[in-house]
């Protein structure tokens, strides 16, 4: 029988929590719930109790309930929780997971369900889902289903009563689901991870369908600061066998606080993973810091619009520099096969003579300072060509068949 994690609030969402866990086990599976709960609940218990969770947070209920720190006692019970969740998993006692609450049991909930992997079944049933922000912040990069409840989550009406009903369900059926595969669990059908981003679609497109034709699997992720940190994740949990990273923009902008910023780990899972990559340079000559930051320095330089909410600008040779020396300090601790391919004549469709901000000699100063840093037997690329030009898309591919076939 599937087993789902039910995390709750007892103290304040008890009887609805109880509803939920019990049409679960109507539904024919086991439900256990876990209650994350900063205050006593009266009359209502879940399978694990708070403190057993404040306990495995590091800390004890007596110094929970006797603390005014709210943000502290919240960061304990939710490591507790999380503690808990992955040990379940990990011994195969976990098949999904379900939160129900207000905005407090929500963030809990979905701190909890994003410690669990890819794959892993995870529904949020809330009532502040909708609130500006809030939806970013609960899902994040997880793979979690956000269920907007419209009602409070107080009192058993019929109309709250439906909306579990669908949200046990929702999750019911999502376990039922055949469980995803992990690298080492495949006896075939190579698991290849590929950024994408449009001012590099086109060349994406291209190497993803040509890889299929050779019986790869390609999985792409939009390197816009979300989507390539999830990759990095995602890596880490040992679902791919390479990785294509056509957009790894993500790393000059965490220098300078762009937009597209995909933290400070960004471009080392592959290496910390052991898997060959194919590394090129979309967007990385282009920063997007918000406009509300822009200094007298961002007003001045080169930029293009890509439409009416997103501006690049021209990353200057200092910044370039910076990334360089990021990408080779990245890319040196790796121990498969890395290969760097550069596009010549500008490193995006909007990168291309007429652009106000192409520059060819300035990208130099980036290809300059990679070849200083970069450790011996890493190869540096370049092709003369823009990366839309179907010769680096075939270039991307001669060289992405040398490494993962």
């Amino acid at each position: 029988m599937k087993t789902i994690l039910v995390v709750s609030t007892l103290d304040t969402k008890g009887v609805e929590t109880i509803y939920l866990s019990n049409k679960i086990k109507e539904i024919g599976k086991n439900s256990v719930i876990i209650d994350i709960s900063m205050r006593k609940s009266e009359k209502i218990y879940g399978d694990i109790s708070p403190e057993k969770v404040a306990e495995a947070g590091g800390s004890n209920y007596k110094e929970i309930l006797s603390s005014k720190e709210r943000a502290k006692n919240t960061a304990i019970m939710t490591k507790g929780a999380i503690n808990i969740a992955l040990d379940l998993w990990k011994r195969g006692e976990l098949d999904g997971i379900v939160g129900i609450g207000g905005s407090t049991g929500s963030l809990m909930a979905t701190d909890i369900m994003r410690a669990l992997p890819f794959g892993v079944p995870k529904l949020m049933i809330s009532s502040t889902a909708a609130l500006p922000g809030m939806s970013t912040r609960y899902i994040d990069i997880g793979d979690i289903a956000l269920f907007h409840s419209v009602v409070e989550i107080s009192g058993l009406s019929d109309i709250l009563k439906n909306v579990i009903d669908r949200g046990a369900h929702a999750i019911c059926g999502m376990v039922d689901a055949h469980p995803i595969q992990k690298t080492k669990d495949r006896a075939k059908h190579k698991a290849i991870a590929l950024t994408m981003l449009g001012p590099c679609e086109k060349c994406a497109s291209y190497v993803r369908t040509q890889l299929e034709t050779k019986g790869f699997q390609v999985i792409g992720f939009s390197a816009a600061g979300m989507g390539d940190r999830a990759m990095e994740l995602m890596i880490s949990q040992g679902f791919f066998d390479g990785v294509i990273d056509l957009a790894p923009g993500g790393v000059i902008e965490h220098i300078i606080g762009g937009m597209r910023d995909a933290g400070p780990h960004r471009l080392e899972a592959a290496s910390n993973a052991g898997i060959p990559q194919i590394i090129s340079t979309c967007g990385v000559n282009h920063i997007t810091p918000p406009k509300s930051k822009y200094t007298d320095d961002h007003k001045s330089r080169r930029k293009y619009d890509l439409d009416k909410f997103r501006t690049w600008l021209r990353a200057s040779p200092d910044e370039l520099k910076l990334a360089a020396r990021a990408f080779a300090e990245k890319l040196n601790n790796s121990v498969q096969p890395v290969k760097v391919i550069i596009p010549m004549k500008g490193w995006s469709s909007v990168d291309t003579p007429g652009s106000i901000t192409y520059d060819p000699q300035e990208d130099k100063v980036f290809v300059d300072e990679l070849r200083k840093a970069i450790k011996q037997g890493i190869d540096i690329i370049e092709i003369d060509a823009n990366m839309e030009d179907q010769l680096f898309a075939e270039s991307v591919v001669k060289e992405s068949l040398k490494v993962f076939e």
